[in-house]
This record gives C-alpha cells, structure tokens and sequence, in this order.
C-alpha cells in the first residue's frame, strides 16, 4: 500500500503518530534500519522536535509540532514496556548529520548512549570503514514481528505486506546487522561523534 505523505498529515503530523500506536503496541520484535537520521523510538524531544518541524515546512502540513513531539514521546515509552524488542541500525552518517543545532545533537547522541543501555535494545553502528560491503545504504524501513514493513520515502509510506517482500526485507536486516558493531564499539563511535561537535 502507498499512500502519500500530503494524505497521511493533511490534518497534522499529530493524528500519523497516534494512528501507529496499536500497531507499536502489538508488535514483539521491532527491526529498524536508518540511514539518515535517528529512528523515531530513540529521539529526544529536541531532536524529534527539530525533524518534524523541517519535515513539516517541506510539505506543508499544519503546524501541530509540539502535539506531534508530545504524542511520538509518548508513543516512545514503548521501549521500557515488557515484551517488546528493538533491534536497530543506522549507519554511521546518522550520527555525524547535525539535526537542530550543536546543543539537540549532543543530547540526542547522549541520549543513545543512554539508551543502548535498555536489556530490550539491540543498537548497531554500521561503520563508514565497513568495508566489502554486501548491502547498499537503503531507504528507512521498519519490520514488524516479520509480518508487516513500512518503509518511508520522501512522498510517501508504503506498507508492504506480501510474504516474498518482507522476506527481501529481512534478509536486507540481516545483511546490514552482520557489518554494523555494537556494544562497546558502537559507543565508541557515538562518543566521536560527540566529540566531533563544533
């Protein structure tokens, strides 16, 4: 299913975050792979509030920011509910593009370092020294329990539930998650990141 994003947000970018909600709820194993900025789930308040306003200027949308911040953040408490789990990546350029000035993007590195943390959270770096890599850098996507993907482009997000995509899409996963690092590597880049911070 395609559906355009002038579609989805013609009353505000609010009432998209609140429509995903049970499917967030219902969902055990979340995989998410980012290759331009910080998954929804692990944004600070600044940093969401950031993107959705420049998202909102682009196409237009009513101004509810601020209730769209507040409605993603509360969806985000999904992250310390049991039986959930998130196995995220993003490449290594996601934590080098400055979203909302110096100040959002430390505290949203910081905030990831925080996060990384949490027993349900798997967080994987894939790094710019990955190197034969087997997988290109793909759009945004997120596969929900392997039954459903939702995969953002610039006008739209498609929903993809045939059982031969989400295959192709979970075999993407598994091939970006093999050249990502975690744990005490991936924190290690986060930090130079922040470091990095003019």
């Amino acid at each position: 299913m395609y559906v355009e994003w002038r579609r989805l947000t013609r009353t505000g970018l609010r009432h998209t975050q609140e429509a995903r909600r049970p499917l967030y709820e219902r969902t055990r194993l979340f995989k998410v792979y980012c290759s331009t900025v910080v998954p929804g789930f692990l944004q600070t308040p600044a940093y969401a509030s950031a993107l959705l306003l420049a998202n909102s200027d682009f196409h237009g949308t009513p101004d509810d920011v601020e209730d769209a911040v507040r409605a993603r953040m509360n969806r985000n408490r999904i992250l310390q509910s049991p039986g959930h789990r998130f196995a995220m990546l993003v490449e290594e350029a996601v934590l080098r593009y400055p979203v909302g000035g110096a100040d959002t993007t430390a505290g949203q590195l910081g905030h990831l370092l925080n996060i990384m943390t949490l027993p349900s959270v798997s967080l994987g770096v894939i790094p710019f020294s990955a190197t034969g890599r087997p997988m290109w850098t793909l759009e945004t996507f997120t596969v929900f329990d392997d039954s459903r993907v939702h995969v953002e482009l610039l006008s739209a997000q498609v929903t993809v539930t045939a059982p031969s995509e989400i295959t192709l899409y979970a075999r993407a996963f598994e091939r970006l998650a093999e050249m990502a690092v975690y744990g005490a590597q991936a924190r290690t880049l986060i930090a130079a990141a922040i470091e990095s911070i003019g």
